[in-house]
């Protein structure tokens, strides 16, 4: 499976939820491979605690492969070189590989070409042989990024493996009105790849939107607020459920949600099992949320004809 993971806009916590569900998903027993193709800002590597690439690599990143520089992308075991004691210890037997391919130190968008995007094809296609599930973290909005995956997938080559997109924003009217402009506007997602011969109705069955940090007006802190302000989140929060609606991000459209979690506000980390059984910095709802959205990656009921 390749997942596709967009957002209309920065700050949508699209990173952190990919790399979520990439950890969700090797725990699961599948061999997970996440791809850094936010070219600007190659930071793919951080909820994983692996600081020697935070920012992308010196050589041999997805950048310096995909301009054909290098023969192959640099691979990462997170498994084997994470700087976090929890993960290490925390992988139990049976869980399967969880592989990075980071960006590059110093890199940038760059328009994609014939050569790029065969190169982008050829090494999808390898990995989709030797994976179960390609996480690709796209560059926020309609990016080059978005342009060169969209041209691969067009390719006859290509045209038969199972892809999923997970666009993903906050439960703001900002972030909802830029969602949908990412997959529904003019030179949206559905518009680009329809002009580029794929089926528009394929295209729309596997695509679902993932609300982000989203606060539960019944839930505390925010059910212990006082009653004028905890009026007001729920007249917000109904507001936002009719914007959504409008912009078809409503219910039927939408994979899950993330709950807020201080500890995410604070700090972008993958949230295992400790931190809400042993240590208790992460409440139990968000690890669940996670686990729920990797489940339902390959619930065929939770999406459209494929």
């Amino acid at each position: 499976m390749l997942v596709l993971s967009a957002a209309g806009t920065g700050g949508t916590g699209r990173s952190v939820t990919s790399a979520n569900l990439a950890y969700r998903r090797a725990l699961a027993g599948d061999d997970v491979c996440c791809l850094d193709f936010d070219f600007g800002s190659p930071t793919a590597a951080v909820p994983f605690d692996l600081p020697g690439a935070a920012q992308g690599v010196e050589r041999s990143g997805l950048h310096t492969y995909l301009l054909g520089r290098v023969g192959d992308a640099v691979r990462i075991d997170v498994w084997a070189e994470t700087e976090s004691p929890v993960l290490r210890q925390d992988r139990p037997v049976g869980a399967g590989q969880l592989v990075l391919l980071p960006g590059d130190r110093g890199g940038g968008d760059f328009v994609s070409n014939r050569d790029t995007t065969n190169r982008c094809a050829d090494i999808l296609l390898r990995l989709y042989s030797e994976f179960d599930v390609l996480m690709i973290d796209l560059s926020a909005g309609r990016s080059y990024a978005t342009d060169l995956v969209l041209g691969a997938i067009s390719l006859p080559e290509l045209r038969g493996i199972d892809v999923r997109w997970l666009v993903h924003h906050r439960w703001t009217r900002q972030h909802l009105l830029a969602a949908s402009g990412l997959v529904h506007g003019k030179h949206g997602i559905l518009a680009s790849g329809e002009a580029r011969g794929l089926d528009g109705r394929r295209l729309r069955g596997a695509l679902r939107f993932v609300r982000v940090a989203v606060p539960d007006p019944e839930s505390p802190p925010w059910a212990l607020l006082p009653a004028h302000r905890s009026s007001w989140m729920r007249a917000r929060d109904q507001d936002l459920s009719r914007l959504a609606s409008a912009c078809e991000l409503g219910d039927s459209v939408t994979l899950g949600s993330v709950p807020y979690d201080p500890v995410l506000a604070w700090r972008e980390q993958l949230i295992t099992d400790e931190d809400w059984l042993g240590s208790r910095i992460a409440n139990r709802e968000t690890a669940e949320a996670f686990a729920d959205l990797a489940a339902r990656l390959t619930d065929k009921t939770c999406w459209g004809p494929l």
